[in-house]
């Protein structure tokens, strides 16, 4: 979930630090200002920015521009790089690097053939993906230092959940080439969570999230549980074929049939690496644009044949036909939720994090497939959501402020596995009370998946005072299904019999019409096994019982009760098996 550094460094008190979101398609760089995370813009004034270096005439450039040049200049454009660092050639996948440089074989890692310096005679220069990255990463430093106004030392960048120890290992050394040391790698999907609970107003509750990293080329999905402001990571899942690149390809498809169809006898623009550059970047504009409007234009100069095309489409239509990739990421989703052995009903919030969750129809989708209760933190669903291309950069320039003043060593020990994962609690751990009905239901006090030691306490109602009996039990949920009553069949000769005295009245058929009723889920809690037994006597009546639970590292448990306001109490001590 986390990884440290480098070993050595700039002193604490010297250090500028920022977070930065190293993407395969766009990366972004934020920093604290008034304990308040702020995304940087580059000299460009982009905040996101795109994951590309090209060369022309031995100039270097780099985000918005160096992705304007995969029309003119892709030979020497290299794009879509992160993933490959720390990688053998034969594990990669370079379908998206067929508009712009292509990866090569070069010893135990991947390479780029480019001509980076000035003059036609120059040879071309063979870099390895660590050293393009350095590059890359040494002109997101250059942006920050020039927008702070002072030179930045330090950062923590995030990291899918999948980056294995050799591609941590890569990036850290890819930093440390471009002079920026890595306090931490933290992974997205609690770099985005964190985002949010920092915020002044969030209240920092147990609860089950579900982090939906849409990019560009891949989408990562993550099912976090929160535990008293710790983060476990519970399943995630890895998808490249449903993600941004796919909804690019679902309207280039759709313009290069409308060009075709309405200038006859002209080329296929997606058969020529020039032309499919030119659609493609059309393409991604025109997405955005549908992210914002009903309606978007696309117009592209020359697009094939030396003919100007320009067309327009609605959201509606492109909803429509983007279904496919749409039905896919709720796949996905749901598919992540199952991994981790939980249902929809026990998810508490979805949170849309990367450039593609910008699409409204992707998150009313999620909200038909959760409860209502459940929150979904898009823009298109919740006025308070934070920019999802922002929120992994904003979660790491946090992170940062938290650890910049401490040693190397520190954050290296601190951060290390043997540390960073701990025993957890697989049931939960609760009291029994009475309902309304005078039945007995769970009341939950440490929740499943809580990171120990952990210490939770609770208020259980004594309406009637006297002496209490407090049961503290395991406790685990499962999903009741209600289903709808069968409707009775009316015998047939009675019906025969209706029909011959009013067949003329055709007004009742309505009645046979009607929908039939959905089956009922809801999430309730199944009681386990007593754990332990107190009881109290003299509790006031109307009176309420505080019963603590303390659970320790090698998961004993510490239950104490005492009445609210009253004196004395009880306590016993639970040992693990």
């Amino acid at each position: 979930m986390s990884d440290s550094g480098a070993k050595s460094g700039p002193e604490p008190s010297e250090r500028t630090t920022i977070g930065i979101t190293f993407g395969n398609s766009n990366s972004s760089i934020a920093y604290l200002v008034d304990d308040k995370p702020e995304v940087i813009a580059n000299e460009d004034g982009d905040r996101q920015i795109p994951t590309i270096l090209s060369y022309v005439d031995g100039e270097e450039y780099y985000g918005q521009q160096a992705k304007n040049f995969l029309v003119r200049n892709p030979q020497n454009t290299v794009a879509y790089f992160r993933d490959f660092l720390g990688k053998e050639f034969k594990a990669i996948d370079p379908t998206h690097n067929h508009a712009s440089s292509h990866p090569q074989e070069s010893g135990e890692t991947v390479s780029f053939t480019i001509k980076d310096k000035a003059g036609e005679e120059e040879a071309a220069s063979t870099l390895a993906v660590s050293e393009v990255a350095t590059r890359y990463l040494r002109r997101l430093v250059s942006a920050a230092t020039e927008y702070l106004g002072k030179k930045v030392t330090s950062a923590v960048i995030t990291i899918p959940t999948n980056f294995n120890d050799k591609q941590k290992a890569a990036l850290v050394a890819a930093a440390a080439a471009a002079d920026l040391e890595v306090l931490q790698l933290i992974s997205e999907p609690v770099a985005a969570v964190l985002a949010y609970d920092a915020r002044p107003e969030a209240k920092i509750e147990d609860k089950v999230i579900v982090v939906a990293e849409l990019g560009g080329t891949r989408s990562d999905v993550a099912v976090v549980a929160s535990r008293g402001g710790m983060y476990t990571v519970l399943a995630t899942v890895h998808d490249y074929e449903f993600a941004g690149v796919a909804l690019d390809k679902v309207l280039m498809d759709h313009f290069a049939k409308d060009f075709m169809k309405k200038n006859s006898g002209a080329a296929d623009p997606r058969e020529n690496a020039r032309n499919l550059a030119k659609l493609r970047l059309e393409a991604e504009a025109t997405k955005r644009a549908l992210s914002l409007g009903a309606n978007a234009s696309f117009s592209v100069e020359s697009l094939a044949d030396g003919i100007d095309f320009a067309s327009t489409i609605n959201r509606l239509r492109y909803e429509t036909i983007a279904r496919a990739v749409f039905e896919g990421l709720n796949r996905l989703v749901e598919s992540a939720v199952k991994k981790a052995g939980l249902d929809v009903l026990d998810v508490d919030e979805v949170i849309l994090s990367g450039g593609t969750s910008h699409t409204p129809r992707i998150a009313a989708n999620l909200g038909n497939i959760f409860p209502q209760k459940t929150r979904i933190l898009a823009p298109a669903t919740d006025v308070t959501a934070i920019n999802p291309s922002e929120l992994q950069a904003r979660g790491a320039a946090l992170q940062a402020s938290l650890i910049q003043d401490y040693e190397a060593e520190d954050i290296d020990q601190s951060t290390h596995a043997a540390v960073t994962t701990v025993p957890h609690v697989a049931n939960a751990i609760g009291v029994i009370s009475l309902n309304e009905a005078g039945e007995e239901v769970f009341v939950p006090v440490v929740q499943p998946e809580t990171a120990v030691p952990a210490r939770r306490t609770v208020h259980v109602s004594a309406p009637n005072g006297g002496d209490v009996l407090i049961k503290v039990v395991e406790g685990n949920t499962h999903i009741k299904v209600t289903k709808p009553e069968p409707k009775v069949k009316e015998d047939e000769s009675k019906a025969a019999k209706v029909e011959d005295a009013d067949d003329s009245d055709e007004d009742d058929s309505d009645f046979s019409d009607e929908e039939e009723e959905e089956e009922k889920r809801e999430k309730v809690w199944k009681i386990g096994s007593t754990l332990a037994e107190a009881a109290l006597k003299g509790v006031k009546k109307g009176g309420k019982v505080e019963v603590s639970i303390t659970v320790g590292s090698d998961l004993s448990v510490i239950v104490t009760a005492r009445e609210v306001g009253g004196k004395g109490g009880v306590r016993g001590t639970l040992t693990s098996a």
